[in-house]
């Protein structure tokens, strides 16, 4: 074998002659060179089942046309430095990347140089702010994975860069797309009850670390407006009732026993209608691709503070026993 070959990989095909050709495997360098200039995606921490989802969905060889070629071609692994459930992950989710013809690279800087558009996946909300920024300041688009950030002041900070440099942004869970919600005419909703796992990390309020689904399905389907919440805690469960302007009542429980699932009730003028099962990844990664190719967003920065500013309310309503608490509260001390 030729010295210069070394370290490559070399595989047989079988020809049409019936013997065996020993052809070269692409290399990495190879892979990355056929992502064609703005389709290059660079992925931020490896701590998370979202990024190896995302990356074989891009990288798959026989990957959705709607995708429109684009690929993940490098990768910063580092996350959250402190959360186990998601530090233990980096290893072997960096090895599963590799192996799709991901580059690993040693920070967001070398990262920015490599690619065009960004997926900011680090499990760690407190890390968002700082990471975002670093995109922002390169020019380049990015989503950012739930939560967007670990508090609503550095949610609102993260728009405001957004506008300060001019870079459109979205945030948002895969259970707005739930199966069933493209059924729902979001003008004849008339209240809903949603449902989603809320397992809680001390590091993040309590609804921001997983909690978040069940809200974010709650406003795809109720939209904002939402002026006061209510919160009833136990140490399985919570509830979440939330009264919006125009008197509509949405519900958010957020479980910790039993069966994990997500799901809700929608009721209609003309009808209840039930969500449900989960969906999967690609109905969001279909937005992520329009969203790279033309600038929208899917999901507003208003909705995505409205929905922290619930959030948070309802952790004020937990401390103070379960009084109400309006939103409008909330986001003039945030704005403080």
């Amino acid at each position: 074998m030729n010295s210069s070959a070394s370290g490559r990989r070399f595989f047989l095909k079988q020809t049409s002659q019936g013997c065996a050709a020993l052809l070269l495997a692409p290399t990495l360098l190879q892979a990355q060179q056929a992502v064609a200039t703005g389709k290059r995606v660079g992925m931020i921490g490896l701590d998370t089942s979202h990024s190896t989802a995302f990356v074989k969905a891009l990288n798959a060889p026989d990957a959705n046309p709607s995708y429109l070629g684009y690929k993940v071609v490098a990768a910063y692994p580092q996350g959250s430095k402190d959360i186990e459930s998601s530090t233990s992950r980096v290893p072997a989710y960096t090895e599963e990347v590799k192996k799709l013809n991901v580059e690993i690279v040693s920070s967001i800087s070398d990262l920015l140089k490599k690619v065009d558009v960004v997926l900011l996946e680090t499990n760690d909300g407190r890390l968002h702010l700082e990471q975002a920024l670093q995109v922002l300041k390169a020019g380049k688009r990015v989503f950012i994975d739930k939560p967007i950030a670990a508090s609503l002041p550095e949610a609102i900070a993260i728009f405001e860069a957004s506008k300060k440099y001019n870079i459109p942004l979205f945030s948002a869970s895969s259970l707005r797309h739930i199966k069933g919600i493209e059924n729902v005419t979001k003008s004849q909703v008339v209240g809903a009850d949603t449902f989603s796992p809320a397992v809680l990390e001390k590091t993040h309020p309590d609804f921001f670390w997983y909690g978040i689904h069940g809200v974010e399905t709650l406003y795809t389907v109720m939209g904002t407006g939402c002026q006061q919440v209510v919160r009833v805690h136990t140490d399985g469960t919570d509830i979440i009732v939330g009264t919006w302007a125009d008197g509509r009542i949405g519900t958010v429980r957020g479980t910790r026993t039993g069966k994990h699932d997500y799901g809700g009730t929608v009721f209609t003028q003309t009808g209840n209608l039930i969500l449900g099962p989960y969906g999967g990844y690609e109905p969001l990664l279909h937005d992520i691709i329009k969203y790279y190719e033309t600038g929208e967003v899917p999901v507003t920065p208003a909705e995505t503070i409205e929905i922290f500013a619930f959030m948070e309310a309802a952790d004020e309503s937990k401390r103070r026993g379960g009084s109400a608490v309006t939103l409008e509260h909330i986001m003039a001390i945030a704005k403080k």
